[in-house]
Formats: C-alpha cells, structure tokens, sequence
C-alpha cells in the first residue's frame, strides 16, 4: 500500500519527462488501487457489524454466520485423516472465546471463527469495552474491570455445568488473567497469544517496556497519548500512527487486512494496561494456561516471550513461525491447528 517507492535514475531531460508521466500515471493507479482497498476493508467491517450474531445481554459479538458448515462440517485438514466427530469426541470444552487485544475488536477474528465453526466448535468473540462495535468512550474505560466487564458478564452468565476454552490476544491476555482470577471454575484453558501473560503484582504495560521503554517515560514523552480529560489531566488512552502500527502488528499480514484494521482499529485505554493484577495461587495458579509464540513479532519481540513463558511457566508452549504479532491474519491456518491440538488434551 503506502509503503512503495519508485527510483528514477537521472538520464536527459527528454527521458526524465516522459518517465515522469509514466510516474504519474503509476501513482494514479497505486492511489487508486488503496483507495478500492480502503473501500472494501469498509465494506467488510460494515458487513461484520450488521451480521454481529447472538448478543449475550450487550456484551458479546459473535462475528460471522457459517451454521451450515457446522451441520455438515468438512474433513479437517489438520485432522491426519481423522473424521470431525472422532476430534471432537477428544475435546470437552467446545466453546472457545475470542479476545482481542488493544485497539482491536471482535472484528479481528473473523477468520478463526471461520476455520472453528468448520469444524464443529463454537467460538465467540467478544468486544471488550470501549472496543470494536461497543458504544463506550474509550476515555472513560479507567479500570481492568471495565475493560474486561463484557468477558466476566458472559462468564457470569454461562451455565454451572459449562466451561470454556479462553484466547487472549496481546494485551487481551491481561483479561484472561483476570478471568482466570475470578471464574477458574468456568474456564476449562486459557491459552495467551503473544499476550501480556503477567505474574502477581505486574502490569500489562511491564511487558511491553523493553519495546516502549518505562511506564514513567512513556507518559511523560510519548506522541501517540490522548488526553480525553484536557491536557492539564492524566492521559486516558493511546494510539499508534498508521505507520507504526503497520510496522508494530502487520509485517506480515495480507495487504486486505491491514486495510480493514486501518479502518477498525480504536484508541487503547491507558488504565487498564497500567494496573497491577492481583494473582492468586488458589484461583489464577490452579488455571492450565498454554502460549503461543509469534516469531516474527515486532510489537511482542520473540526473545520478550520468551522471557514472559520462563517467568510464568504454562502447561505448554507452541510457536507460529513467521508470523507477526497478529497471526489471525498473517498464519491463520497455523493458528487454527495449534487450538486444535491445545483443545484436545486431556
């Protein structure tokens, strides 16, 4: 999209002319080409709100109408010549719930929640709040307990007997993390997608400070802080540049899916990124928790992962080779198979 350069070696001026029409006539197309992506990332965000199925209360978005590959589902790809029902009989918790990371939305998953229904399991993706198609200003998201509020609603709201399958993404993983602390016994796995998988007494923030550098610094020099209560208050949210953010979550990613997160992305609320969790043995530790390493993630280095899984152990760790931090875009088949299998052990 943007990122293309065109050189021009310096000849006579008779050739530079007519090499600059042709100039002008190739950026005329580029503009044009971007502008047919920018339409239909629109258009595609526009069509995932109006088929937003399936609210539990006003919480949950469940992105996406594919019943009919449910009912019939294909032969899974994955599967090594398994029939469907045969996996499934293997996974107890078929409810997986999606959750995005910042400046995201429910939007993002709509590829994985694709592949999950094509095989019989049921994902739903949720907007956290201030976040995707929630109405809430994102200045006025101040806790991890409002940010989080649409997940611990639908978890409150799930049956006695049923238990789900978490995935967080990002900064997403500092929900599940909260979750986990409040509803252990509804939560069969949680598994962190290149997430902010913390310990007792960390902030989400704390993981991205080797990238950002200290929290103290980020609020005093950052560019990209929103000061939704006036300048002389503390800053309420954030948000990259379009380039950054491109470089930062999309390096890999297909070029229609970076237009359709330029068009869907929303500012990140600060407070819940910079509060310290409170972790407990008996309801966060008792969790099976699984990660997800993107190896080519340059919001989430590899070797900051690294350091997330030594310092808080899961029960197992995949990795996603050549993927960026947002891998429902760049590696979605991958991704797919590893929730496969993490959903099928015992």
């Amino acid at each position: 999209m943007g990122n293309r350069f065109i050189c021009m070696k310096k000849k006579d001026s008779k050739e530079n002319g007519s090499k600059s029409k042709r100039i002008g006539r190739s950026q005329r197309k580029m503009l044009a080409e971007e502008e047919l992506l920018h339409r239909q990332a629109l258009s595609m965000a526009l069509h995932q709100v109006t088929q937003s199925q399936r609210f539990d209360g006003s919480m949950s978005r469940r992105i996406g109408s594919t019943s009919s590959r449910r009912l019939n589902p294909p032969s899974d790809p994955f599967s090594n010549g398994k029939q469907i029902p045969e996996i499934l009989e293997h996974i107890k918790s078929k409810k997986f719930i999606l959750i995005h990371g910042e400046g995201f939305g429910a939007w993002c998953w709509y590829k994985t929640i694709a592949l999950l229904e094509e095989v019989g399991l049921l994902p739903t993706a949720i907007d956290l709040m201030g976040s995707g198609i929630d109405l809430t200003d994102t200045n006025n998201v101040k806790t991890l307990a409002d940010y989080s509020k649409p997940l611990i609603d639908y978890l409150q709201n799930l049956p006695e007997d049923e238990k789900v399958i978490l995935v967080g993404h990002s900064s997403g993983g500092a929900c599940v993390s909260y979750a986990l602390e409040h509803f252990p016994q509804k939560i069969s796995k949680a598994i962190f997608l290149c997430a902010t998988m913390v310990s007792d007494g960390q902030r989400p923030f704390d993981v991205f400070a080797e990238e950002l550098g200290s929290a103290e610094l980020f609020m005093q020099e950052s560019k990209f802080l929103i000061y939704g209560n006036g300048k002389d208050k503390p800053p309420t949210g954030f948000m990259f540049e379009k380039q950054q953010m491109k470089g930062l979550y999309f390096n890999q990613t297909p070029t229609k899916d970076v237009a359709l997160a330029m068009v869907s992305m929303r500012p990140i609320p600060l407070g819940p990124i910079m509060e310290k969790l409170s972790l407990s043995p008996e309801n966060y530790g008792t969790g099976r928790r699984f990660f997800i390493q993107t190896l080519d993630d340059r919001a989430l280095s590899p070797d900051v992962q690294e350091k997330l899984v030594r310092e808080n152990p899961p029960e197992g760790v995949f990795k996603i080779k050549g993927s960026d931090h947002s891998p429902f875009f760049s590696k979605p088949q991958s991704l797919h198979k590893i929730l496969l299998e993490i959903a099928q052990i015992p």
